[in-house]
């Protein structure tokens, strides 16, 4: 009965959640399994890496993506998934899952870049050996989303609200200056990731999806592994009317609920999110569940 209930407990959460889940249970395996057995603690993480130098990265490139599920220490994990968490929380409220997994990739995919060349560009990362881990290049792009979504939002930090402007422009700086002092490899890819956000924000709010793309990139691998199931034959007589009746109708269902989405989301970008009144936060809400 476990294995069943864990699939349907794992099925009811959002995306963020399923990647705090996935992330947990790596973390979980690359330290027990290496401890279990006997062997080197890097046994199973040095085969997703991201290694500095490209020879390296010729030899497992799907490294550039697999990085981010692995973490140093639990702290380094800890702090990841609680910030993909509660920024996951404000994201989905807006977008689907969909277009959550096309930030977060493409950050962790730019933050990889960012990480592999800075270590070949600037000459005081030459003769380094260095390998980037953790989900941080991910969780930055979703949280520089979000504040250049939403520049004027409220968040609560401890005893007083701050604007998710400032959030993003401190954690940013907090990037730059740290970049000289320690785990300079590590900030390069905070930076791209944040860089990505932005992006994808910025061209979001002037109506042009970057991550489209990309997004149809995903389904065609994803529409590889299922299996078509072919329907029997069989002989429907359709009423025509009737038919293309029903389909006006949720057309026009479709397009209207779409059409209050983005007048709410319009408003937000204008005068915040706590502008909305109360059946438009709901309104909001429960468009984010259905997606």
């Amino acid at each position: 009965m476990a294995q069943p209930d864990l699939k349907y407990q794992y099925s009811r959460l959002n995306i963020a959640e399923k990647l705090i889940a996935i992330n947990v249970v790596v973390f979980i395996v690359n330290v027990l399994v290496p401890f279990l057995l006997g062997l080197s603690s890097n046994v199973i993480v040095q085969w997703f890496e991201l290694p500095n130098d490209i020879v390296g990265i010729a030899f497992q490139p799907w490294s550039i993506v697999t990085y981010s599920f692995f973490h140093g220490g639990i702290g380094h994990l800890f702090w990841n998934m609680l910030l993909i968490y509660f920024v996951g929380r404000i994201f989905l409220n807006l977008f689907d899952a969909k277009r959550f997994l096309n930030v977060y990739i493409l950050g962790v995919i730019l933050g990889g870049l960012f990480f592999v060349l800075g270590y070949n560009i600037f000459p005081a990362f030459f003769n380094t050996n260095a390998y980037l881990i953790g989900a941080s290049a991910g969780a930055s792009a979703v949280l520089i989303f979000v504040c250049t979504y939403l520049p004027n939002q409220e968040v609560r930090v401890i005893f007083f609200n701050v604007k998710l402007w400032v959030v993003g422009a401190l954690v940013v700086l907090s990037d730059l200056v740290q970049l000289p002092i320690s785990n300079s490899g590590g900030h390069l890819a905070h930076l791209g990731g944040a860089f990505l956000g932005y992006l994808y924000a910025s061209q979001l709010a002037k109506g042009n999806d970057i991550g489209s793309g990309f997004s149809k990139f995903m389904d065609s691998i994803v529409n590889l592994f299922k299996k078509e199931k072919k329907a029997p034959l069989k002989t429907v007589y359709k009423n025509k009317r009737t038919s293309n009746a029903t389909s006006s109708a949720a057309d026009y269902d479709k397009k209207t609920h779409q059409k209050k989405i983005d007048a709410i989301l319009d408003k937000i970008s204008k005068s915040g999110y706590e502008s909305l009144s109360k059946a438009e936060k709901d309104f909001l809400f429960k468009a984010g569940k259905e997606n």
